[in-house]
Parts: C-alpha cells; structure tokens; sequence
C-alpha cells in the first residue's frame, strides 16, 4: 500500500508541474504574441437589415456637423455618443433581444442603433451627447443615471 500511495503523490505532483508550465506558457503566448501567428477577426457583413448597430470611432463633429444622419441618410432610432476621456457604462439593449454595448466608451466613441425599440441605461447622463430619431435628449443633472426607451418614429 505505501508504494500505491507514492505513485498516487508522483502522479499529482506531474500534473500540477503541467498546469504551470500550460499555464506559464498561455501567459507568455498572451504577453508577446507573434504577429504573424494572430488571426484578425472577420470583417462585418455589410449593412442590410434596419436592425443594424454601429459602434464606431469618429472624428470630432462641431456643432453643424450632423452626426444623427450617416452617409446612407438613415436616422438612427438612438445615437450615443462619449464627449469625455472616459464615458461610465453606457448600456443599450433591443427591447426582447440582443445586449448591443455594456461597457464604458472613449471620447468621441459612437455608437448607434436602427432597431425599433431600445431600452437605454446611461450611468452618467452628462458624459454623453444622445440622439433620439435625430433630436438632442437633454442630459440630465451631473452624475445623474438615466433609463429611457428610444422608439423609433414613423
């Protein structure tokens, strides 16, 4: 039997000393990877469907610029753009379906949905600019979170 249990800890012992190396080496692999050796994911499939979502970075837009119209002439239902370094959790979310953003944005980040309903959940209301179907939301006061359903119109 003491032989039996001298295997058993051998046997541990090579399994644990195979976690470590496994793991030393994904953290390696994770820290320096070979460029040539990452695939870059697929590019998007080209906008068909008016239940597109965009997150995009853009140039800064001044005050004529008319960021609610893209180049198609399509007016997003809702278009949340970060004004801030830094954006706190912006989160939009197809009412009965998809999570499209949970998370916090850069400046001048956007990101913007055709869907017909999307509910809208902003932790700071005065870090965004927010279009609704074109139109400015006000933001509320600083620091104010905000929860709205952005319907589409006609």
């Amino acid at each position: 039997m003491g032989v039996a249990r001298l295997v058993l800890a051998g046997l541990a012992v090579l399994a644990f000393v195979a976690l470590i190396v496994v793991g030393v080496l994904s953290l390696v692999g994770a820290l320096d990877p070979d460029p040539e050796s990452v695939a870059l994911p697929p590019p998007p499939p080209p906008a068909s469907s008016p239940a597109d979502v965009t997150p995009m970075a853009v140039a800064p837009t001044g005050p004529t610029a008319s960021a609610a119209a893209p180049a198609s002439g399509r007016i997003p239902t809702v278009l949340v753009q970060c004004e801030r370094d830094r954006c706190p959790m912006v989160f939009l979310k197809v009412v009965g379906g998809d999570v499209l953003i949970n998370r916090e944005m850069v400046k001048d980040e956007q990101v913007q949905s055709f869907d017909a309903k999307i509910d809208v959940v902003l932790a700071d209301s005065t870090a965004v600019r927010v279009r609704v179907n074109g139109a400015v939301r006000p933001p509320g006061e600083s620091g104010e979170r905000q929860e709205f359903t952005a319907s589409r119109d006609g």
